[in-house]
């Protein structure tokens, strides 16, 4: 392995730093050092994901009410937007996951990045379940209420009843044990993959909405009140996928009453 090409590639596809890889350090070609300094910073993200990985293992293990006790995180995406359901998110993971690595909370991640970890979530959790709750269910009884409500429902039908359950940020009305932890999808492995879930199901939940109202732009502002998704509601009105209760949707609404 003497040419540069050869010896970027085999960096390109090294997973751990190996005995060979330490005659590259008096190797006097530019481009070789560049590959191997690429390699080494490679390395040492994927070790610092690693170490984030254990500490959120044992965020979630901290309170396991026994050896063997199942915990779900729970999670939601959409409270915010103007337009499109609130998802939530219930699942149960493995104790030992090494493909979890890098699961964060799904704001962090890319779209992409979020996509390909919800495949390996549903591989490899033990049970999940996302539930949708829709635009008229959170006019009617308010968007918190809506969320928990729909966390409620999310954990009854999870196959398997979790011995415990930790919440990004609320309280669910159930008769399990919980804990609500604030930014708990930055914290807890588990709650941090139930936000990937239920972030991704909804971004495409939206982009099929797109088919049906392409004018509000929803596989790009996911609902959310960006300049170009007001200025389309105030053009065409909202649709009955719109939240009535939630402003400035409410004040045109309003407004249309009067004249």
């Amino acid at each position: 392995m003497d040419t540069i090409k050869e010896i970027i590639e085999a960096l390109k596809n090294a997973t751990s730093y190996e005995p060979w890889m330490q005659e590259l350090e008096n190797d006097g070609r530019a481009s070789v050092q560049k590959a191997l300094s690429q390699f080494k910073k490679r390395m040492e993200k994927q070790e610092k994901l690693f170490q984030q990985y254990k500490e959120k293992q044992a965020f979630d293990a901290s309170f396991l009410p026994f050896e063997g006790a199942f915990l779900a995180g729970v999670d939601e995406a959409g409270r915010g937007p103007l337009a499109g359901p609130v998802v939530t998110c219930a699942v149960i993971l493995p104790y030992d996951c090494p493909e979890l690595v890098g699961v964060n909370d799904s704001k962090q991640l890319s779209k992409k990045k979020r996509a390909e970890f919800a495949e390996i979530i549903k591989k490899h959790a033990i049970d999940y379940s996302i539930h949708f709750q829709s635009a008229d269910v959170i006019d009617e009884i308010n968007i918190l209420e809506a969320t928990k409500q729909s966390m409620k429902t999310c954990i009854e039908n999870l196959k398997i009843r979790p011995d415990y359950c930790i919440v990004d940020a609320v309280s669910i009305p159930i008769d399990i044990p919980q804990k609500g932890i604030i930014k708990g999808d930055a914290k807890s492995l588990a709650i941090g993959a139930a936000s990937i879930l239920a972030k991704h199901e909804r971004d495409l939940y939206m982009e099929e909405l797109h088919k049906q109202f392409p004018q509000y732009g929803f596989d790009q502002n996911a609902g959310y009140g960006t300049k170009q998704h007001l200025e389309a509601i105030e053009r065409f009105g909202p649709t009955i996928h719109h939240r009535k209760t939630f402003e400035p949707i409410k004040s045109m609404l309003e407004k249309k009453v009067k004249l």
